[in-house]
């Protein structure tokens, strides 16, 4: 069995030779002490150099709760705590790492070009909610061709509900899920059965509830530039030494002492920084030279602003920074073929969603410096196009596109209620056989009919302001102008949001959501026969627009082979000298050969030894 600790000058360590040392950075106090509840004990910890206090304690042992107490007033608990079983407010549990026996000894991750993931929620993937809980479903995911699964954020958020990105203590997995051990133990399934595991962290924001270090550690934060979420986490500052410190280690915490394969870099665009290095790039650079030199570790961005520039690779196409970014720009212009819905971020799509999910199969972006007219008339994007289709992340919904609507209505309600239905099938197809890596959302292998709501678990105030901006977020869209409308809105706070968020699994067993799980499950079986083999080496594609409603991209894969795509994405049947152009043998077609190109179709070929 193998020991794993990540070594990190934050929080509370146990000593090899007993006892624990304590160390808080707080440069906003005079005097800090540590807590112990249990017994009502304190123990001043002495000041040191740039802001810091510590101690020793010889006898402490693991579960012992700790806080720490500042300026003889206000007890917090431990920023960097490792576990806080009741929660954000409370006091903080030391932790053995080394007690846990990792079984995977001989894991050492899987290629980029192997992905296929799946984002799931951990309180709503399983009716438990639990990391435990999740192990349970784990094979399910391999029998329907899942590499990777990416965790929403698990760092300790307050209450017993929440997406995750209000987290306040970023090192602690949130109790609602179970014990640290208990992630340890979902991820070493997870590897029992050739799966990677990602985690979404947040980097850009603490939550609004339970974040104590604006008390006494004031210069993680630069008041001076305001975002949705409160003062900027200062990474340029006179103090942004140990910001970045603090958050880099968080980086590698998890990926060492939990042995995560990846993790997932919410809202970069949100960063605030004007140092030579970015944050950003130093985090990466830090994980390229800790565990990414013995092992597959993956980097994934999400960026609104559509910045190419950390997804640059070296000449032997391997990723410099990033392995890949969310293409938001792919999803935009797929959910308006498949809706038709034109509201909001979706205006920039209205026009030529065909075109423009062409150019995102193809080349990354769709707007890569083109005028944004949801932007206001700013210019969207950098350039793309000389980028490796591993280097985006291609998704049919995300929990952000399902869980930001109104009602958390997922895309099949969403095309079936337009009367779309075979042109999401399509969609489908073009996105899971294209060669960028897929993301699933949770549930949407089978069609789940649950919504997935937004919801959390605040207090008082704070509680209903959170309500109040919610609906009157929604009082910007037409359908929303009626103020009785806006009043249905589920009310985040209300735990039956969370409840009815919560996946159905018993559904699968229906002939309408098992079918739908077929044809998932034949898709990725293609994708991992037919595709993957070569996709190590492909290129960026070539689109077209050959006949109205028809599209045909292709791109080079490794072996001198090329993968070509001819979709017919309207209702009118397409030319069928189409189909007859195309060269390769077929590893797909969506419709038997009586009609060669029908409404809503998708046919692959595979051109090459």
């Amino acid at each position: 069995m193998t020991k794993r600790r990540h070594a990190m000058p934050f929080g509370a360590v146990l000593s090899d030779g007993g006892g624990a040392r304590f160390r808080l950075w707080a440069p906003g106090a005079a005097q800090v002490e540590l807590l112990l509840p249990a017994t009502g004990a304190s123990h001043a910890m002495a000041p040191q150099t740039g802001g810091w206090f510590a101690v020793e304690l010889a006898q402490a042992v693991a579960g012992l709760r700790y806080a720490f107490r500042i300026d003889a007033a206000l007890v917090v608990p431990d920023p960097a705590s490792r576990h806080n079983p009741d929660d954000v407010h409370r006091a903080s549990a030391l932790t053995d790492p080394l007690a846990f026996d990792w079984p995977d000894a001989g894991w050492r991750g899987r290629p980029w070009h192997e992905a296929v993931v799946y984002e799931l929620h951990v309180g709503c993937f399983t009716p438990a909610g639990s990391f435990l809980a999740a192990i349970e479903r784990l094979d399910d995911l391999v029998a329907l061709g899942i590499t990777a699964i990416e965790l929403m954020p698990v760092a300790d958020f307050p209450g017993r509900r929440g997406w995750g990105y209000d987290g306040v203590l970023p090192f602690a997995p949130d109790a609602s899920y179970g014990r640290p051990d208990d992630l340890k133990r979902l991820v070493a399934a997870a590897h029992a059965r050739g799966l990677m595991v990602l985690l979404d962290v947040v980097y850009n924001h603490f939550g609004p509830d339970g974040n104590y270090l604006h008390a006494y550690a004031g210069a993680f934060f630069n008041r001076e530039l305001p975002t949705p979420w409160g003062a900027a986490i200062d990474f340029d500052g006179e103090h942004s030494r140990t910001v970045r410190d603090f958050f880099i280690h968080n980086a590698l915490y998890w990926l060492e002492e939990f042995h995560l394969d990846g993790l997932r870099i919410d809202a970069v665009h949100a960063m605030h920084d004007r140092s030579r290095l970015h944050f950003v790039d130093e985090l990466a650079q830090a994980v390229r030279r800790g565990p990414g030199r013995t092992r597959a570790v993956h980097l994934v961005l999400e960026n609104h602003a559509n910045d190419a520039a950390r997804l640059a690779r070296d000449a032997q196409g391997r990723p410099l920074l990033a392995d890949a970014q969310w293409n938001d720009d792919l999803h935009h212009a797929l959910h308006v073929l498949a809706t038709g819905e034109t509201d909001g971020y979706y205006l920039d799509f209205a026009a030529a969603p065909l075109a423009q999910f062409g150019r995102a199969l193809a080349e990354g972006f769709a707007y890569q410096g083109e005028v944004s007219a949801y932007g206001g008339g700013a210019r969207r994007g950098t350039l793309s196009a000389h980028l490796p289709p591993l280097a985006f992340v291609n998704a049919l919904q995300t929990h952000d596109q399902v869980g930001n609507r109104a009602f958390g209505e997922r895309l099949a309600r969403l095309a079936q209620d337009a009367g779309r239905t075979p042109a999401l099938q399509a969609l489908t197809a073009c996105v899971l056989l294209a060669p960028s890596p897929p993301m699933l959302f949770m549930g949407e292998e089978f069609a789940a009919s649950t919504p997935f709501l937004y919801f959390c678990d605040f207090d008082g105030e704070l509680a209903q302001a959170v309500t109040r901006g919610r609906r009157a977020e929604f009082g910007r869209f037409a359908r929303f102008a009626d103020a009785a409308l806006r009043a249905h809105i589920p009310d985040p706070n209300d735990p039956d949001s969370f409840q009815r968020s919560k996946l159905d699994w018993c559904e699968r067993q229906q002939p309408a959501h098992a079918a739908t799980l077929r044809r998932y499950t034949e898709l990725l079986q293609c994708r991992a026969r037919a595709l993957m083999p070569w996709l190590d080496g492909a290129g960026c594609g070539r689109w077209s627009q050959p006949a109205p409603g028809s599209l045909c991209v292709s791109w080079p894969l490794a072996g001198g082979r090329r993968w070509q795509l001819l979709a017919q994405l309207s209702d009118q049947a397409g030319p069928a000298e189409l189909v007859q152009s195309l060269a390769g043998r077929t590893v797909y077609r969506s419709h038997d050969d009586t009609q060669p190109l029908p409404p809503w179709s998708v046919h692959v070929s595979l051109e090459g030894p």
